[in-house]
């Protein structure tokens, strides 16, 4: 009889390297049919993610370690370890290591599911799809990511 439930030790679950970032799918969308994904995220000190927004799903993060400042819907705030943040549909978003921060880690979750699906077809392209504007918009409309420009300026004092 096969298991009803998941278990997963530290550093498993299918993961993700990339240049900002180093990310773990703790929960897919194959565990919940679909109804949400949970993903473990170890930022680097590089990462930074560019204004953008997603029409149906939403996105809660929970910060593990270091701080994240986040740029939400005009508002720029500091996330540390403890914080929860929740992004509705429709709400522009953007984020980056704060200041002086080395690291950090965060649990994601998103509903309902699909960023699993994206960072697996993200993982099998090769720089010239990463390179191709058509294919890389396809893509993106697939998983529900409206692109609206880079990071917004903020001035680096406040965080």
């Amino acid at each position: 009889m096969a298991k009803r439930y998941a278990y997963l030790p530290p550093g498993g679950g299918p993961n993700y390297e990339w240049s900002a970032d180093h990310t773990y799918v703790k929960v897919s969308a194959a565990d919940t049919g679909g109804q949400y994904t949970l993903m473990e995220d170890n930022l680097k000190a590089n990462f930074a993610l560019g204004l953008h927004l997603h029409r149906y799903h939403a996105e809660t993060f929970y910060i593990l370690e270091g701080r994240v400042d986040f740029f939400i819907d005009g508002d720029w705030m500091t996330a540390e370890p403890g914080t929860c943040i929740h992004i509705p549909p429709g709400v522009e978003h953007a984020c980056c290591l704060a200041k002086g921060c080395e690291g950090g880690r965060m649990l994601m979750i998103y509903q309902p599911s699909g960023f699993d699906g994206y960072l697996n077809e993200l993982s099998a392209m090769s720089e010239a799809d990463f390179e191709d504007t058509a294919k890389m918009e396809a893509l993106n409309a697939k998983y529900d990511i409206v692109n609206i420009g880079p990071l917004p300026e903020r001035d680096r004092e406040e965080s």
